[in-house]
């Protein structure tokens, strides 16, 4: 099929505008004086056409109609066009008043005011057919070239008919590997009504009946600021349809202009459970002026949220990235994930693990990095519960050496991670947390690193984290475990939780803990059931949930904040800081000394006497027999 290559330039659209406006005008002419144009009338013509084309030329490119693209007009281009043809028309009829009161000889006086007015709407009617008929030979080019290329447009529903389920149905309009079908809408006013020449064919509870009549391939979730709940039961009945679904992307990341409303994706069970999402407001304007140029290293960036830390950082143009981890593999995917990307930024693949200085050095001299987040630990609860001296070595000691070695080698900046476990910790790995917020705000004195910790709740979807269990056990045909039917756990997205860290990483500078608002804490039992029911299961039905009891070290739970810590807030929004505390950094580093010696002895005992008595709040198993036990019964 021929394209119309002849329509893509603004002088040629400016050309088409003027054939348009002479040919009104003459239709004006014909149809108000009966179809008789001759004699004065015909000189009159003549001598009117080139000021009034020119006018309205001048007019629309004045007003920016012809920066508009024609092969996707929409109502508000016509309505800028038709302000323009108004305008011009209302200036034509003035001079056409002034011109008749004077009595002056000129064209203009003997213009009939009837044709002004119809020249007028046969402007704006052919201005806007012309502009029409474009989107509508665009709509078939491309039609014609996926029939061409043997791939029959997906037949789709859009899950939605608000704002953004109009945008998405005009973007589609001329995208050929879709074929949308109608509208599914929950508002019951909408339905059987015509929205974007697409009809609301019917409701989410109706989905699975409308996808067999319609033979629809797939939806598309099309509501942009939907709450995470309206989500999830948009997806709960997808599933139960048995139909395939997409989400187009967040209101947020569509006005900042990461993507397009087009670019949707497969839903994720974790960007709908959970609470909702907290943004931080110009989070690229107000944290980029802190990485941006510099040279930072990212430990465990083969984690959950190490990769993520990385993912992030490219967006605020640090000069290099260095990411460091002891599984190969993890970095692997990782670099090969970003040369897909084409990342801009570099990115220095490093093995090594935390606990070995010397190789940490060794990583510090060849990058140089003048910022470092410090993302390695263990963090599964009961694993480190059973192997203390493990979660010692690895959270403390390794903690310890990558401050040692940010000191030595001149780094900027410092950021822990940490977690909600460390406040009150009833396991020791939360209590090996809060030795590392201690050993960062002891840290400070005599360096001149500037440092903080980051403490915030579960990760939604990470490594170790209860949603990846509950899929694995919900594909298996259940029973999903729960430890307890009162346990309740606050939720972020790892998204949420690195830039809490990058942000921290730009307000970093005497020790202090930042913590995110994370609002309320989740059921663990809900939580599990709603996953349940967006496998389009029923629970106690199709799929049982066992109450298997607490396992060690766990709590009904988690605390983001203690009692004596004083919460201040930040210049970022749903930030806040806790000011660091007085405490005798000597004895801290004797007593961690003392731990991680412990701990390459293998001597528990010994671990659990000494974090005992640090004060951390931590109280051991009165046995190692007893955890053993506890143990073999999982």
């Amino acid at each position: 099929m021929l394209k119309p290559q002849w329509l893509y330039t603004r002088a040629n659209q400016m050309i088409l505008d003027g054939f348009a406006f002479a040919l009104s005008i003459w239709l004006a002419y014909v149809i108000g004086l009966d179809g008789r144009l001759d004699g004065p009338e015909f000189h009159q013509w003549i001598l009117v056409v080139p000021a009034v084309v020119s006018i309205r030329l001048l007019a629309h490119h004045i007003l920016g109609i012809y920066r508009q693209v024609w092969k996707f007009v929409s109502f508000s281009d016509v309505t800028e066009i038709a302000k323009s043809i108004a305008m011009v028309s209302a200036v034509l009829l003035g001079a056409r008043v002034v011109f008749a009161t004077r009595a002056a000889s000129t064209a203009w006086a003997g213009i009939p005011m009837s044709v002004i007015v119809l020249e007028g709407f046969l402007s704006l009617w052919i201005s806007i057919s012309i502009r029409a008929l474009r989107r509508v030979l665009y709509a078939r080019q491309r039609k014609a070239e996926a029939a061409a290329g043997n791939a029959p447009p997906a037949r789709v529903f859009l899950y939605g008919a608000g704002r953004a389920g109009i945008m998405l149905r005009k973007e589609l309009e001329t995208n050929n590997a879709y074929d949308v079908i109608g509208f599914i809408d929950d508002d019951h006013r909408k339905a059987g009504s015509v929205i974007s020449n697409t009809r609301v064919v019917g409701n989410g509870e109706q989905l699975a009946q409308l996808v067999e009549k319609y033979k629809v391939d797939e939806v598309i979730i099309s509501m942009a600021t939907a709450s995470r709940m309206t989500l999830s039961l948009a997806l709960a009945k997808c599933r139960r349809a048995a139909v395939p679904a997409k989400i187009i992307p967040s209101l947020q990341e569509i006005i900042s202009g990461q993507v397009h409303i087009s670019q949707f994706r497969d839903t994720k069970v974790e960007e709908v459970l959970g609470r909702e999402s907290v943004e931080v407001s110009n989070f690229e304007e107000l944290a980029g002026t802190t990485y941006r140029t510099k040279r930072v290293l990212v430990t465990g960036a083969g984690g959950s949220i190490g990769s993520e830390a990385v993912r992030q950082l490219i967006r605020l143009k640090p000069s290099a990235i260095a990411a460091l981890d002891t599984d190969e593999n993890a970095i692997y995917e990782l670099e090969q994930e970003l040369l897909l990307r084409k990342s801009a930024v570099p990115i220095c693949p490093f093995i090594g693990n935390v606990g070995d200085i010397e190789r940490l050095r060794a990583v510090f001299s060849s990058f140089r990095p003048e910022i470092v987040i410090h993302a390695a630990a263990h963090k599964h609860v009961p694993l480190m519960e059973l192997q203390p001296s493990e979660a010692i070595m690895n959270n403390v000691g390794g903690t310890k050496n990558v401050l040692e070695v940010s000191h030595e080698l001149g780094v900027e900046r410092f950021v822990f991670i940490s977690s909600d476990k460390a406040v009150n910790p009833a396991n020791v790995m939360g209590a090996t947390k809060r030795i590392g917020e201690l050993l960062v705000q002891a840290f400070m004195n005599g360096s001149r690193v500037r440092v903080a910790c980051v403490r915030f709740g579960n990760v939604l979807g990470s490594q170790g984290s209860v949603i990846p269990l509950f899929k694995k056990q919900i594909a298996e045909g259940g029973p999903v475990t729960v430890t307890d039917p009162h346990m309740v756990r606050y939720f972020m997205t790892v998204q949420e939780a690195v830039q809490l860290v990058l942000c921290a990483g730009t307000l970093a500078n005497g020790g202090e803990t930042f913590v995110l608002d994370m609002g309320s804490p989740r059921n663990i039992l809900e939580l599990a059931r709603e996953m349940i029911l967006l496998a389009g299961l029923e629970p106690e039905r199709d799929i049982s949930t066992v109450i298997t009891g607490l396992r060690p070290g766990e709590k009904l739970s988690e605390e983001l904040v203690a009692p004596s810590e004083r919460l201040l807030r930040t210049r970022f929004e749903k930030l806040s800081v806790i000011e660091p505390q007085p405490s005798d950094a000597a004895l801290l580093l004797r007593n961690i000394s003392r731990l991680v010696e412990s701990a390459r002895n293998n001597d528990e005992s010994e671990i659990y006497d000494i974090l005992f008595h640090m004060g951390l709040g931590y109280s051991p198993p009165a046995r190692r027999a007893k955890a053993l036990a506890i143990a073999a019964s999982l």
